[in-house]
């Protein structure tokens, strides 16, 4: 048996180790918000955070992130308060969305490392998550946004 800690909440997972974690997340768990894309860690909708790394669910065995801390888009925060998520909505970045929660799983991981990024820094972190609808400079965009914000929340 493997405890899965996802969202600060133990699992306990009985399934095949050898899993990736994006079907144990969506299907064996029901956390639905991590989107399965090429299934060879390409493209970057299946992000999720594993004790605060940013990582590919769908080419990661359960087995190899047992007793971690795992984070999905649900668990950044129920009401969508988190500052990325306040900067997606306030600039409309989703076109189609299918790729937002890795998107934005993956700028979190870029601004917990670097709090004010470079167009540069952005351009490097986020070279891994795929946009098929190519809404690269709304994401940029909402990316200093976040950084703005989370800023005058740490100001206050």
């Amino acid at each position: 048996m493997i405890t899965l800690t996802v969202n600060g909440k133990a699992h306990q997972f009985n399934d095949d180790g050898e899993m990736p974690l994006l079907w144990a997340l969506r299907d064996v768990l029901k956390y639905s918000g991590t989107k399965y894309g090429c299934g060879k860690g390409l493209c970057g909708a299946c992000t999720v955070h594993v004790d605060g790394q940013p990582i590919r669910s769908c080419i990661t065995p359960v087995s190899a992130i047992a007793e971690q801390k795992i984070t999905t888009i649900e668990g950044l925060s129920e009401q969508g308060e988190h500052p990325v998520q306040q900067a997606w909505q306030s600039l409309n970045v989703p076109q189609c969305g299918y790729c937002q929660s890795g998107q934005i799983m993956s700028a979190v991981a870029l601004l917990d490392r670097n709090a004010k990024p470079n167009d540069q820094d952005i351009d490097l972190a986020m070279s891994g998550n795929i946009c098929r609808c190519g809404t690269y400079q709304r994401i940029k965009k909402a990316i200093h946004l976040a950084a703005d914000l989370a800023t005058e929340v740490k100001g206050s």
